[in-house]
């Protein structure tokens, strides 16, 4: 299978800031590639290296076998994006919106007019098509945020944070048009997320990216194997004194920033009696127990001793605030 994304030692400075840190990775075509990890690892910098609305400081990328440095016009006819923030102009009608878009690109006439027509009946928009934007909910704005995406066919689509600050029921409506992209158009998706289910549920492959560089990549279950099959999770009465134990059962353990002791073992239920004598034994008072199956989230604190989840969902709501 060929590459529609090669990267190699890709860097990104802002004078001392250096954002985006010597990444490396392969998108191949047809498949969902997702960057996961906080808000600031570098994933939104990454985007606009790769579109060409930032110039690398070094390295190098390839997308859709043009160079993004040499050849930037060349790759803009190939791609298709929807940013973190919208971006369309809220006091024009859904189609109007699209009908700029499209002549942008060079659509004119009937053959402009069928394809927004497609293309707002995909996204279930057509009966709001003469509607302004700002009577759009959040939801419905992002759907048309991905029909002008479309509106040219490009050969790679990239979402950046594409569900954010949506609602449960909205997030899966929009999972479905992008599982929908890749199966009826064999297209080629490039999708920044801090939310692990939609890593999960969406992309073929992973690449977890934290403070500008990328600790892991694989697919779902190849991040779940970094850290065995089950997590136990111990909150103890003296956690500053607490040292991480050893015994045959336990194949790894951690000190969380959040003074838990993570443990992993093969099989938790098997493993707990044989915990709880050992904490015993070391005088050891166990305050708190949970167990679970691996999660990407248990993957980022395995990788880098703080949780994914808390940290995106205060820094998301830390940005709402400043909006505000």
């Amino acid at each position: 299978m060929s590459n529609a994304i090669v990267v190699e030692n890709l860097v990104k400075r802002y004078g001392e800031l250096e954002a985006v840190r010597g990444i490396s990775f392969k998108v191949r075509k047809g498949e969902i590639f997702a960057f996961l990890g906080p808000n600031g690892a570098g994933k939104t910098t990454t985007v606009h290296m790769l579109t060409t609305l930032l110039k690398p400081t070094q390295g190098k990328a390839i997308v859709a076998g043009h160079d993004v440095i040499k050849e930037p016009r060349e790759v803009r006819k190939k791609i298709g994006i929807v940013f973190q923030d919208p971006s369309l102009d809220r006091d024009l009608t859904a189609y109007e919106n699209m009908y700029i878009h499209g002549r942008i690109y060079g659509y004119d006439g009937k053959e402009l007019k069928d394809r927004i027509d497609e293309l707002l009946k995909f996204v279930e928009l057509d009966r709001f098509r003469d509607k302004a934007v700002k009577t759009f909910s959040g939801g419905m704005q992002r759907r048309l945020e991905i029909a002008r995406s479309l509106l040219h066919e490009p050969e790679i689509l990239f979402l950046d944070e594409p569900t954010i600050g949506l609602d449960p029921q909205t997030r899966a409506h929009i999972w479905e048009y992008i599982k929908a992209m890749k199966e009826e158009h064999n297209m080629t998706i490039f999708l920044t997320t801090h939310y692990m289910d939609e890593a999960e549920q969406l992309a073929d492959r992973i690449a977890i990216i934290d403070h500008g560089k990328i600790i892991a990549e694989g697919t779902s279950e190849e991040l779940k194997k970094l850290i065995g099959n089950d997590v136990i999770y111990l909150k103890l009465n003296a956690p500053e004194e607490v040292k991480c134990l050893n015994a045959d059962f336990i194949r790894g353990c951690k000190i969380l920033q959040d003074g838990r002791v993570r443990i992993d073992v093969v099989n938790a239920a098997e493993s707990l009696p044989r915990l709880f004598e050992l904490t015993q034994k070391n005088g050891i008072r166990v305050l708190e127990v949970t167990y679970h199956r691996p999660t990407l989230n248990d993957v980022f604190l395995y990788l880098t001793g703080r949780e994914l989840r808390e940290e995106s969902g205060m820094k998301f709501r830390m940005r709402m605030r400043m909006r505000r």
